[in-house]
């Protein structure tokens, strides 16, 4: 009995304070169902106008810290009924890339170029290949999709490390792409790697609006008779060298010249400065590829940056030029860079002669001004050693081009002859680019001398042309430069 009044009096106690609570309950009850309302509706509204969004909920849900997933089961070794010991093998994480792309150009109205990176080893131990699909935006019965094979190209002779350049050429048998659409490339391992998994990745590599193709392109005269495509540079480079540099190419190329330079890590601010006033006259383009140091290729990867500058460009230079920035393009006074190229227009490239200056020995005259002299105008002294190989640079026409190398280019239509001696050769100053020193570090006095069992001679060929260079930049971007470090 007295149990039963107890449990009375606390049911009412407990509904009493529930009722004495229930404005505050409503309230609370209210304010739930208005917020689940809400962000039931908002998510039917465009993302402009939404406050609270589901991706939103979804990135917050998403950055609560979650526990690792458990490993996988190991795949263990067992015994066949046959009494043999079946082993496993159980692969983990990832390989190098299939593809990495850099850039896509168009060859013409149904050619294309696409220039990218791919393992090593799946090229020379597999046979991977490539088709090329041209997907109209409006895809119609008469306007439908077109796939054809690509034809693959390895222009680094071997020389790639983790990665390897691939230059893949699309041809398809129609003109394509005049009302606009979306070229997409289709990689395929073929079972490279793994013969139990043949991989495809499909990827759009170029997208074009309609109308953006200006088809005249390909066969109006180039923008530029010469254009300039360097390889990747990289390391501490010394200002005073490549001011020295693109003053001296400037002036011999002229005018209707253009140089594309490409940045992986080597144009600091100071390297910068120099380039500034070249860039803000319309002589030379800077490119950022600082991002492709993430793929291990040759050489910071400058088989692709050629093979990118090539197609990039293709249609806007009536020769291209392929050296480095510690190199410096030579012709005989008599003669000039037109003449010369005019002489051999019948080949689609020719390679140029190397003569190898010393990078350290200096004329005794010079002792105590050595500051004030141009690096090619003080180094005086050319290796002549005999019975060795040096390596050649080159030019071409490049609309005959498909792809290009380093020294030379192996795919092209047409001819190329390497008979240039006399007409046109390239001094090189190996390792100059990059010391911050004084690069006098020997004085002598004669005009033939032997140094550790190398023969040089003295030669002032570039030592003449200082003058004249030093006052072409002074005309063409004053004093900017004056003050420039090693």
């Amino acid at each position: 009995m007295g149990t039963n009044i107890t449990d009375e009096k606390e049911k009412k106690m407990f509904i009493g304070v529930i009722w004495s609570c229930a404005a505050e309950v409503k309230i609370l009850c209210t304010a739930l169902l208005f917020l689940c309302s809400l962000l039931t509706i908002f998510q039917f509204f465009p993302s402009p106008l939404s406050f609270v969004s589901v991706s939103d909920l979804r990135k917050c849900v998403s950055a609560i810290p979650t526990s690792p997933p458990p490993p996988q089961p190991i795949q263990l070794d067992h015994d066949l009924q046959n009494g043999v010991i079946k082993r496993s093998f159980d692969p983990r994480g990832a390989a190098a890339y299939n593809f990495i792309l850099m850039s896509a150009y168009r060859g013409g109205a149904s050619t294309f170029a696409i220039n990218g990176l791919s393992s090593k080893p799946l090229h020379v131990f597999g046979n991977p290949s490539y088709k090329c699909e041209y997907v109209p935006h409006n895809v119609t019965h008469a306007n439908e999709s077109i796939i054809v094979d690509g034809n693959k190209i390895l222009p680094d002779w071997g020389y790639g490390r983790v990665y390897t350049t691939v230059v893949v050429n699309c041809t398809f048998p129609i003109p394509v792409g005049e009302s606009g659409g979306k070229l997409v490339l289709r990689a395929s391992t073929n079972g490279g790697g793994d013969t139990e998994d043949t991989h495809t990745d499909i990827m759009t590599v170029l997208d074009e609006g309609s109308r953006s193709v200006n088809f005249s392109i390909f066969n109006e005269p180039p923008k530029y008779d010469y254009l300039y495509c360097g390889s990747s540079l990289y390391g501490n480079l010394s200002p005073q060298r490549v001011r020295e540099w693109i003053a001296y190419h400037v002036r011999m190329f002229g005018e209707k010249s253009h140089f594309v330079i490409h940045d992986a890590g080597g144009v600091h601010p100071e390297v910068m400065e120099v380039l500034r006033p070249w860039m803000d006259r319309g002589f030379v383009t800077l490119q950022d590829i600082r991002d492709e140091e993430r793929f291990d290729g040759y050489y910071h990867n400058q088989f692709l940056v050629v093979n990118d500058c090539l197609h990039r460009y293709r249609f806007m230079a009536k020769w291209m030029f392929f050296f480095d920035v510690d190199e410096f393009i030579y012709v005989p006074k008599d003669s000039n860079l037109k003449s010369v190229v005019d002489s051999l227009s019948e080949y689609t490239q020719f390679t140029i002669e190397q003569r190898t200056m010393s990078n350290k020995l200096c004329l005794t005259e010079d002792e105590g001004k050595e500051y004030r002299k141009w690096g090619f105008e003080k180094l005086m002294y050319r290796d002549i050693k005999r019975g060795i190989r040096r390596d050649r640079k080159y030019a071409i026409q490049p609309r005959n081009v498909f792809a290009t190398g380093v020294h030379l280019s192996q795919n092209f239509a047409g001819k190329t002859t390497h008979k240039t001696e006399g007409r046109i050769t390239y001094y090189h100053y190996h390792g100059t680019i990059s010391e911050r020193n004084e690069p006098c570090r020997q004085l002598v006095n004669e005009t033939n001398l032997k140094l550790d069992t190398t023969p040089y001679v003295m030669d002032t060929s570039m030592r003449d042309a200082a003058v004249a260079v030093k006052r072409f930049e002074l005309k063409m971007i004053g004093s900017a430069l004056q003050n420039t470090r090693q």
